[in-house]
């Protein structure tokens, strides 16, 4: 695989180095040149020095054949950019950009920009599933797909205790795909009974937690996605 990632600050570097350690072609891209000096003493021929907006830069790094671009500078409106560049006027099939302010993750959206990676989400979906506080966790937004997958734990008050699988009916659009119960997990059958503190993996589609929250932890109120 040959990947371009544009920003050669701590991320970029290192996703380039392990990304070069596991075998793919990498082209690093960096616009400052205090920075650019520093990484190509360990990186090398894998760095080049210019601005990753510009398309001669892009091009001179070889975009046209690039399997995977991916723009991790410390700028949104210059990720946003570069994936847009990539997108529409190369027709890079992969991109991955990272959002550093999560309120222009709409914007990314917007432009038809996915995956983006946001720190400040993915730290904060952690802390959600290290200390639950509304019983539902959000794990994976399948964008294209418009799809979900949610973890919601189980409560005493949930109206499906007691019940096989096989005779509860689920919302349109949404599957239970794993149960965490003692510490493993394991994929439920038909016959499957439901615990009290029990750990539902679920797809759903978008805006069907309410109708799962319902069925699995009725007595617990969800916060705003």
């Amino acid at each position: 695989m040959y990947a371009i990632v544009v920003g050669g600050g701590k991320v970029g570097f290192n996703l380039s180095r392990e990304m070069l350690r596991r075998g793919h072609e990498v082209t690093l891209i960096e616009s400052s040149r205090t920075r650019y000096v520093t990484v190509e003493r360990e990186l090398e021929h894998s760095v080049q020095y210019g601005d990753g907006t510009e398309l001669w830069v892009l091009e001179r790094a070889g975009v046209e054949r690039a399997d995977l671009v991916v723009a991790v500078t410390g700028d949104d409106e210059d990720n946003m950019l570069v994936s847009q560049v990539a997108k529409d006027k190369y027709g890079c099939e992969h991109i991955i950009a990272r959002v550093n302010n999560p309120r222009n993750y709409s914007h990314f959206k917007l432009l038809g920009i996915q995956p983006v990676v946001s720190a400040t989400d993915l730290i904060l979906r952690l802390i959600e599933h290290e200390v639950p506080r509304y019983g539902l966790v959000h794990l994976l937004a399948l964008e294209d797909e418009a799809l979900q997958i949610i973890e919601v734990e189980v409560s005493a008050s949930a109206p499906l205790l007691g019940r096989p699988l096989a005779d509860i009916s689920m919302p349109d659009g949404s599957l239970f795909i794993s149960v965490l119960r003692n510490g493993a997990g394991f994929v439920p059958r038909a016959d499957t009974v439901l615990e009290s503190g029990d750990r539902v993996l679920a797809v759903i589609e978008p805006g069907r937690e309410a109708e799962i929250m319902s069925m699995l932890a009725p007595d617990i109120s969800q916060a705003p996605a």
